[in-house]
């Protein structure tokens, strides 16, 4: 993070845009667990770029990061596992952490030259303009599908989430986000270095009350675009459906969608109100129960986890007045 947000004072005391910083990654696989890379350590690069594109092509670095390889192998007995760099884009709606093209083609270089070693590569990203207005770190890992790999499941993105529309796609994950994966991240650190952590961060209850999550712009922005699926939710689940599952469930099980059902009983159509009656459509024939029950289900989930998020926000909002006040 430190080496990342150089970049960005760097290029903004030049008068001009932050600069994209890279680095190696040291660490070596979990020996318990052969699917989790662990990193260790991480070294800074003298290489700068711009806009989506920072490679080591220079021949000093090269020789640079084989010299510094081969003396980490014999001192710390671990090797370098991947490499890390930044994308200090304009903060936005979603996380600039993502592979471009000339990330994919590093990335595939190293993955051919290290995996048949037993040396899984991966790749990490970094937003620092997000890290610092969200005040955690924004950093992605990676890897690359090889060039002839075809997904089975139909958009879906690297982090397994199945976006149809297709700008979506591109602002969250770039133009090659069907050629790379995403890897979960967790973090740990030794007692010393949690102790540091722990005074560096004793006031950290003083910040979250001074920051109000819904007020944020990003946030803002959303809420019509949650709101708006919430309600094409709701217009999958018509009322003969709904009247259907109300026959075939016990009282007892549709206390949870109680508000929710209200909403879906009646649907303006036209000008006119559909009414849930005892009677079932052609199409609703066509149903299996178990498809009607998933669709109240996600209708009903959709409502109540926007209304208690809003209620959460109202209260935490309500007991900051009263405390500063």
């Amino acid at each position: 993070m430190t080496h990342c947000q150089s970049g960005v004072e760097k290029g903004v005391k030049k008068g001009g845009n932050p600069i994209e910083v890279m680095g190696l990654l040291l660490g070596r696989p979990d020996p318990l667990t052969p699917h989790t890379l662990v990193v260790t350590d991480v070294f800074a690069l003298p290489i700068e770029g711009f806009e989506t594109r920072v490679i080591a092509d220079d021949q000093d670095v090269v020789n640079h990061m084989i010299a510094l390889g081969e003396s980490l192998e014999n001192t710390r007995k671990e090797k370098f596992m991947g490499w890390y760099h930044s994308h200090p884009f304009d903060l936005g709606q979603n996380s600039h952490c993502f592979l471009s093209q000339t990330d994919i083609s590093t990335q595939l270089q190293w993955q051919r030259s290290e995996d048949p070693h037993g040396n899984p590569f991966l790749a990490m990203v970094v937003d620092p303009l997000r890290s610092l207005a969200k005040e955690k770190p924004d950093i992605k890992a990676f890897r690359v599908y090889p060039p002839d790999y075809e997904s089975p499941v139909t958009n879906q993105c690297p982090d397994g989430s199945i976006i149809a529309v297709e700008k979506e796609k591109l602002e969250k994950w770039g133009s090659c986000w069907s050629r790379y994966y995403e890897l979960e991240v967790d973090y740990f650190m030794s007692n010393s270095a949690r102790n540091v952590m722990d005074i560096l961060t004793k006031n950290l209850w003083m910040r979250n009350l001074g920051s109000t999550a819904s007020l944020e712009t990003e946030n803002r922005n959303r809420y019509p675009e949650r709101i708006a699926a919430v309600a094409e939710k709701l217009k999958i689940v018509d009322a003969s459906t709904f009247a259907s599952f109300i026959e075939k469930r016990p009282m007892s099980s549709l206390v949870s969608a109680t508000s929710s059902a209200t909403a879906t009983a009646s649907i303006a159509e036209g000008g006119n109100s559909v009414v849930a009656s005892g009677e079932s459509t052609g199409t609703g024939h066509a149903q299996s129960s178990s498809r009607q029950g998933q669709e109240i289900k996600n209708a009903c989930d959709g409502v109540v986890d926007f209304a208690v998020e809003q209620i959460h926000e109202g209260i935490t909002q309500a007991a900051k007045t009263n405390i500063f006040s």
